[in-house]
């Protein structure tokens, strides 16, 4: 068993995609909160990467690698957009599915 995984899940892309998951969440409620809606865009894109990169937690997934390097790519965008608020930990998911994407 290699470190990180457990039961052949990749335990970085699981980490990757709760944060993407948690992120949209504290999105809509940090927009909600300036009486602003949040953007569908960014919600399509936390949630399809986190998607991603659930699929991408299990080890042995086809495509396993072009899936998490997708969504790694795809956070590592969004987080340098929104780095002045809530950008850091997409950056850090972004980061997880990349690192993700390099084990076997």
């Amino acid at each position: 068993m290699t470190v990180g995984t457990v039961r052949g899940l990749d335990l970085f892309a699981l980490l990757a995609a709760a944060v993407a998951v948690t992120m949209a969440i504290v999105y809509v409620q940090v927009m909600r909160g300036q009486d602003d809606e949040p953007l569908a865009w960014v919600l399509i894109v936390l949630g399809a990467s986190a998607v991603l990169a659930a699929y991408g937690a299990r080890m042995s997934a086809p495509h396993r690698q072009v899936v998490l390097i997708a969504a790694g790519v795809v956070l590592l965008l969004l987080g340098v957009l929104a780095i002045f608020s809530i950008g850091l930990p997409i950056l850090v998911a972004g980061v997880l599915a990349l690192v993700a994407s390099t084990r076997e």
